[in-house]
């Protein structure tokens, strides 16, 4: 890190303890100090600067960050609290501070990216860096032209209308979603609105990474090549909402 100022969020989602929408509510609770000063959301640090989150002092990433893809089973939740039983991070047990990137319902299964990097966290996940996620749905009823026509060009859930998707019929009740937002279980509220119900959901890829054979349950690390590719798909994204 450089010896300039740079937000409190984004010095402690740098640092690998967590993202920066994270830090924005622990800043928000006071669990953050800046030296001997209770962080605000507004503070600025440099590298000489000594940042505590609940008296523990967070300390600069030396290693390289860490990428993980996990295929998610039903039932595990996308969460870092580990109250909750059937949490992601217990779940994979990793030796190092990891959280995903991103939710994915307790009831759908597939690829969860996991990781130490917070800088990346926003820049895949806002909607205006259009990012893909696709998606392999099943429903509980033949699906017709007329859904996956509406279903492609937007749909009304939530006080807003989705965003235009593409959306490829697989068979009688399966379909393929590629989504670039991430409203609270989107796909399931739109099929709800055109009157289907949702039997499965497996998110298959985020971006260039691909869920491919990964056996449900397991995870491995990324490799290079998948690394490289994210950067460079990530290099113009910006990680904060345009005002």
């Amino acid at each position: 890190m450089s010896h300039q100022a740079i937000p409190i969020n984004k010095y402690i989602s740098r640092t690998g303890y967590c993202s920066r929408r994270e830090a924005d509510a622990m800043i928000a609770q006071c669990r953050v100090m800046i030296n001997d000063s209770i962080a605000l959301p507004t503070s600025k640090v440099t590298e000489n600067d000594k940042v505590y989150v609940d008296d523990e002092l967070l300390k600069k990433k030396k290693s390289l960050s860490t990428y993980i893809i996990l295929n998610k089973p039903v039932g595990i939740t996308t969460t870092t609290d580990t109250q909750d039983k059937s949490n992601v991070i217990s779940y994979i047990n990793y030796p190092k501070r990891i959280f995903p990137v991103g939710r994915l319902d307790k009831d759908s299964e597939g690829l969860l990216l996991l990781t130490d990097d917070g800088d990346i966290v926003n820049k895949i996940l806002r909607a205006g860096n259009k990012h893909d996620k696709e998606y392999i749905v099943t429903v509980n009823k033949a699906i017709t032209p007329e859904f996956i026509t509406k279903m492609a060009n937007g749909v009304p859930i939530l006080g807003t209308q989705t965003l235009k998707c593409k959306v490829y019929a697989l068979s009688g009740k399966k379909f393929s979603i590629v989504l670039t937002q991430g409203l609270n279980r989107q796909i399931r509220r739109m099929c709800e609105y055109l009157g289907y119900d949702v039997t499965s959901l497996t998110r298959v890829r985020i971006m260039n990474i691909k869920l491919d054979k990964l056996p449900t349950g397991k995870w491995r690390l990324l490799n290079a090549t998948e690394i490289g590719e994210l950067n460079r798909l990530l290099q113009h994204s910006s990680n904060t909402k345009s005002i």
